[in-house]
């Protein structure tokens, strides 16, 4: 007992073990609750080449193993947490870089970069094949506390809570004043504080004691720069990640304030009594210390900076560990070949909205299209957009190319049959089944707008609609100009508006031309198109949520030239996909009532705060297809414009036009309120092109005569089978099992294993 108590004691004395423990649960909560793009492959690289290098760095420098092998984990737990990646080498590299780092910039024996950090920005710098996920951990207040009350423990341990709650307060002072000046209420502020990527780096990077300054004014001034700074890149530059860029650009400030603001180094706990004979840096005005007094005491001088208490933080985290552990948990799935048999596409559900947003750097082309229905005179569109248009920016699209690109990326059942259980010949039969606002009248003068504080900047008819591109200088003098000039703008637009002004974001407005529509020949209002350049990869959808009559449907197709696209300010989540459901889903009508169901269980669970991503592929092929993939030229028309183009000349003969190339299409559908979508969305391109898509599919047992030993065994394989479908499509949609049980017949089948049913089996429609 006195040995585990001496055990326990030494544990808890270091912060480091405490980091691990807490950066294992996260990890461990993220792989299997939260799905994380993430791979064990990955985590077992990346730990492993983080301790490797910490072995070596050690065996050159003649460091202890021991002590810096924890540190090395800490890092490689850090990288799981962040870095994504699809290849192996890279999260390799970044474990090299984190852990050389610490071995090769150093100054006055303390290394600059947080080891972590430096490798995330080097890897991001050099390579568009990795990326970081900020809104991979959602914003859930549950989350949140979790994070807070770990993290909190940890930077006790570590006595770096100075740092950690002076970035806090100084990032929740930049956001809520932003927010105050621009009009915005709080919710916005509060939702970007809740995000578990700020309070992982609050707590768990730039809390980091051998990369912040020794001194405790110093680490107050560090932190407040990096928060400026994060806030700066995040909200002026408008780029992602920006807490990342701050910290490394602050760090080598580090050395500086050591040298002006002097304190004593931190240690980890067991290198004070390591320490060397190193003289003291005398304060200025102060002798320099004898050769005495240089010689270490037996017990040798604690630093200010390591915590001399020791608090019972080991056993708080155990239990932490503990809850994660019990609250994660895993999900398995398992795909299959088939053929296509219907889609689940936009007209499922109603108030959808599609928008195609086509990404390339900062360039951006973004087809709009609603479902409007009723008389043209009465459509009229207000958009924000964060630059001024020209008239050759606005286009009229083909609603034809955007129903198609629904089609190919919409989620899809397919369909596969069992072979003969007396023959080994399969019989995959392929049948697959059809694949799928009045004219601005005379306006009112300029004069009068500007007497408003609005300036008509352009006016345009493009096609069946008449624009205008507006700015104005307050938010009520353009809501009074748009409600005076018969645009039907929503009671308490004016506040959201008046972010945007703030913003010195346009507003792109259309109304439809009722003369030059009849002139067209459309019955329906076509997509309108614009193309602009700007580093905000966002969509605003505050404006459409003031007053809406309930949630709205709105589906985002990206298409570009690296890899997926996701959210960065909400959760992206993958549908659950290639799953058995039972045979009698077949039917189109009952294949959209489940995805209806299914989608509406998936808003659920994420409390209605969540992107969900239903496809992502290369646009030169699918398997299977739902629709065939899109031409270069439909592409183009999409404002694809780095593919296909007019046909090339070789010697003045036409050449073929050229396969559509390095374009991937992600399909995003998004449900959405004013309560649990407090901010417009922002999206960030990544390096990842894993194919991925709904897929539901249906394995239709043998019918036929089969009058053999192996029969009589398949019939029970199809039974087992049938009663474990029944239960996915429960778990799917929240459906009864028992009507579920009987759409399927499974109530009148004989068992599979020749009893009885239980007498209790349906008895409450369970």
């Amino acid at each position: 007992m006195p040995f585990a108590a001496d055990m326990w004691r030494r544990l808890a004395a270091d912060p480091r073990h405490g980091q691990i423990v807490t950066l294992a649960t996260l990890l461990t909560f993220g792989v299997f609750r939260l799905g994380f793009d993430l791979s064990l492959a990955q985590v077992a690289v990346t730990l492993a080449v983080a301790l490797a290098t910490q072995a070596i760095g050690d065996r050159l420098t003649g460091g202890r193993p021991a002590s810096g092998s924890k540190s090395a984990l800490i890092s490689g737990l850090s990288l799981c947490l962040l870095l994504r990646t699809d290849a192996l080498w890279l999260a390799a590299l970044g474990s090299l870089i984190a852990i050389g780092s610490k071995f090769v910039v150093r100054v006055r024996g303390k290394h600059v970069f947080n080891p972590t950090n430096i490798a995330l920005v080097v890897l991001l710098l050099v390579t568009d094949q990795v990326w970081v996920s900020p809104g991979q951990w959602g914003a859930h207040a549950a989350l949140a506390f979790l994070f807070a009350c770990a993290g909190m423990l940890v930077v006790n341990r570590a006595a770096r809570a100075d740092v950690t709650l002076a970035f806090m307060a100084g990032y929740t002072g930049l956001l809520v004043g932003r927010s105050l000046w621009l009009g915005e209420p709080l919710t916005i502020p509060l939702h970007r504080l809740e995000s578990g990527a700020f309070l992982l780096f609050s707590f768990f990077m730039i809390s980091d004691p051998k990369t912040t300054p020794d001194a405790r004014i110093g680490r107050v001034l560090f932190a407040l720069l990096v928060a400026w700074g994060a806030w700066y890149i995040q909200f002026r530059l408008f780029r992602t990640n920006g807490m990342l860029w701050a910290l490394a650009a602050a760090s080598p400030i580090v050395p500086l304030l050591d040298v002006m603001l002097r304190d004593a180094r931190y240690l980890w706990p067991g290198q004070q009594m390591r320490r060397t004979l190193e003289p003291r840096i005398p304060s200025p005005g102060s002798r320099a210390p004898s050769p005495e007094s240089r010689i270490p005491s037996p017990e040798p001088r604690i630093p200010s900076a390591i915590p001399t208490q020791r608090r019972p933080v080991m056993s708080r985290l155990i239990v932490f560990t503990l809850a994660g552990l019990i609250v994660a948990g895993a999900a398995n799935a398992e795909a299959f070949c088939g053929f296509y048999v219907a889609k689940a596409d936009t007209k499922l559900f109603n108030k959808a909205s599609q928008v195609v947003l086509v990404r390339d750097g900062d360039r951006t082309v973004i087809t709009m299209s609603n479902d409007f229905r009723g008389d043209p005179k009465e459509f009229a569109m207000v958009v924000p957009v964060p630059t001024s248009i020209q008239r050759e920016q606005i286009n009229v699209g083909d609603k034809t190319v955007v129903d198609h690109l629904d089609a190919f990326t919409a989620p899809r059942l397919v369909e596969y049959f069992d072979p003969d259980p007396c023959s080994r010949a399969r019989r995959e039969l392929a049948v697959p089944m059809a694949a799928a606002q009045s004219a601005v009248a005379d306006m009112r003068s300029d004069r009068a707008a500007k007497s408003l504080g609005v300036t008509i900047e352009a006016r345009y008819t493009v096609g069946e609609y008449d624009i205008l591109i507006l700015s104005a200088a307050q938010s009520s003098g353009l809501e009074t100009w748009l409600r005076t000039n018969g645009y039907r703008i929503p009671a308490g637009a004016s506040s959201v508006l008046a972010g945007y002004i703030k913003q010195q974001m346009r507003f792109f407005v259309a109304r439809v031309n009722v003369a030059e529509q009849a002139r067209t020949g459309y019955s329906h209002l076509r997509p309108i198109q614009i193309a602009y350049e700007s580093p905000k990869f966002m969509l605003p959808i505050r404006l459409g949520m003031v007053n809406a009559d309930g949630a709205q449907e709105l589906y985002v197709f990206a298409l570009t030239r690296k890899g997926r696209v996701e959210a960065t300010n909400y959760r992206t989540v993958k549908l659950r996909t290639d799953v058995d459901i039972p045979g009698y889903v077949r039917d189109p009508q009952e294949f959209g009532r489940m995805y209806r169901a299914m989608f509406d269980q998936h808003v659920k669970r994420e409390n209605m705060s969540a992107v969900f991503q239903e496809y992502a592929w290369d646009m030169g092929w699918c398997d299977p297809c739902a629709a065939d993939p899109l031409s270069s030229e439909e592409l183009r028309k999409l404002g694809v414009y780095w593919v296909g183009g007019a046909p090339a000349r070789s010697g003045g003969v036409p050449q073929p036009r050229v396969t559509p190339q390095n374009v991937f299409v992600t399909r995003l559908h998004v449900r959405y309120d004013q309560q649990h979508f407090p901010e417009d969305l922002v999206f960030q391109e990544t390096g990842d092109r894993t194919n991925f898509q709904g897929r539901y599919v249906i394995r239709q047992p043998w019918t036929g005569p089969a009058q053999c030993a192996e029969a009589e065994a398949y019939r029970r394989e199809v039974r087992e089978r049938q009663e474990r479908e029944a239960q996915t499509l429960v778990s799917l949609t929240g459906w009864s099992l028992a009507d579920v049980r009987r759409r399927m017949g499974l109530d009148s089948a004989p068992p599979a294993d020749g009893k009885p049913a239980p007498w209790w089996r349906g008895l409450w429609g369970q």
